[in-house]
């Protein structure tokens, strides 16, 4: 079972002003692994309360994975990715650069995207853009590695799979 976290970043969602559709198709999205949200929440486009909130969750140590939306473009204030950066131990541009890669396959506009993915102690923290679409676009493309990734996280395995044979 994989926990996980969604944190949708909108200053409009956070006002009240704005449905928050994207954290919908991340859990439908993920309702293909065995997984489940047990946190939830919508920040403003702050990045010390961002930062602040996903320190807090993959500190306490309930969430395997948190998933972000919003804040990744380019406008003055998509803070995610800094704030992300900001408190992360390790990146992980695997993630992020593949899924840019293929969304500008069907959305030439995703390479504007600024998401970054990395492990603060036991947790993964992948930004997602804000628009429903190209929130499940980026999770069809990540998804198979999740479970793994967490495993790795998690040292719950230390050999390799049949996906990685012939890859040294």
């Amino acid at each position: 079972m994989v926990n996980l976290g969604i944190l949708t970043i909108s200053d409009k969602g956070y006002a009240g002003q704005r449905y928050d559709e994207s954290s919908k198709v991340i859990r439908d999205s993920l309702s293909l692994l065995d997984s489940r949200a047990v946190k939830y929440e919508v920040v403003p486009d702050e990045a010390d309360i961002i930062a602040s909130k996903l320190a807090e969750w993959a500190d306490e140590g309930d969430v395997d994975i948190i998933l972000t939306t919003g804040g990744t473009g380019l406008s003055r204030r998509d803070v995610t990715p800094e704030a992300t950066l900001s408190i992360v131990d390790r990146v992980v541009p695997g993630l992020v650069e593949v899924m840019r890669a293929e969304t500008f396959k069907t959305t030439p506009l995703a390479i504007l995207s600024r998401a970054v993915a990395g492990v603060r102690g036991k947790c993964l923290i992948i930004n997602l853009p804000g628009s429903p679409k190209a929130v499940r676009e980026c999770l069809e493309v990540v998804l198979p590695a999740l479970p793994h990734a967490v495993e790795i996280i998690k040292e719950e395995v230390t050999e390799h799979t049949a996906l990685d044979v012939g890859r040294g």
